[in-house]
């Protein structure tokens, strides 16, 4: 299944997108995609609900504005230099073992809404990933059994200020936390869909132009090792969303180094998991 949530910014409700393109209402579920949905066999519920009522459902419009496919969750952890070249490119290492930091809930937004450049930020900047999205609580789980914890997988695009991000102190949070700064979606794919997480291809655009290129082959830690060493620290919670690291060719590592600006257009994908478009916008007060 792929799940989607639609409507206005903060008043999201739950529907699909099915097999043949169509998108449909699935309010008649009763229930958003939280963690009381991933926790207590909503995916299950929701199957059984589509094959019930998909040839009567509410269809959705063409343009309608799609929202984040996940409802508050928890916690948005980030995994850093997962990718080799990507390490490279930002004069880093090779880390030993993952690279981990948070995101803040309140930068998720939809997939193709505006991306707000912060107040006085000259250094914001992209990064297509590959989004987790956990199903059920994860407490000290072993490898092998990693990825029954995982009920989906998303497109997220990690935005980032770097100078926020490296030259302010501190930790990388207050880089990758500014509004907007995590859009999720067009859909999250249920675990069924995506059989490799370690197999798919991923691309961002800038302006029309490649910017990024990469492969989940490319992985220093996979998906599966990502669940078992987090959860060996934490417990992950349904509906909490692990984002896995971006490859090469953001732009702190081009030459010389190129940020976004008002006007730019960032497009993004993944195999099996859609596309997305961000316009930037620079930052105004309110009104």
């Amino acid at each position: 299944m792929k799940l989607i949530r639609h409507g206005e910014a903060g008043a999201e409700k739950p529907g699909l997108l099915l097999d043949n393109g169509r998108m449909i209402d699935a309010s008649g579920l009763g229930e958003d995609y939280d963690e009381q949905f991933f926790a207590t066999g909503g995916l299950q519920r929701l199957r059984e609900w589509m094959e019930a009522h998909q040839a009567t459902a509410p269809r959705l419009p063409e343009g309608v504005r799609l929202g984040p496919p996940v409802a508050r969750p928890g916690k948005l952890i980030c995994i850093g230099l997962n990718y080799a070249d990507h390490a490279a490119e930002s004069g880093m290492d090779i880390p030993k073992e993952p690279v981990v930091f948070f995101k803040a809930t309140s930068a998720i937004v939809g997939p193709n809404d505006d991306l707000i450049i912060p107040r006085g930020s000259k250094k914001t900047d992209w990064g297509v990933e590959l989004a987790v999205v956990i199903g059920k609580r994860a407490s000290y789980v072993q490898r092998e059994q990693a990825l029954e914890y995982v009920a989906g997988y998303c497109l997220h695009n990690d935005y980032s200020e770097r100078e926020f991000q490296i030259e302010r102190g501190g930790q990388w949070v207050k880089g990758k936390s500014c509004d907007t700064f995590a859009p999720l979606g067009p859909f999250m794919a249920t675990r069924d869909e995506i059989p490799d997480s370690s197999n798919l291809k991923l691309w961002l655009m800038v302006n029309g132009e490649m910017r990024q290129n990469g492969h989940t082959s490319q992985f220093v830690f996979d998906v599966p090792y990502v669940i078992s060493y987090l959860s060996q620290f934490m417990s992950l919670l349904p509906g909490d969303i692990i984002s896995t690291g971006t490859p090469p060719g953001v732009g702190l590592g081009m030459n010389p180094p190129t940020f976004l600006k008002p006007g730019d257009v960032v497009e993004l994908g993944i195999e099996g998991l859609g596309s997305a478009r961000q316009l930037a916008r620079a930052w105004q007060p309110p009104a």
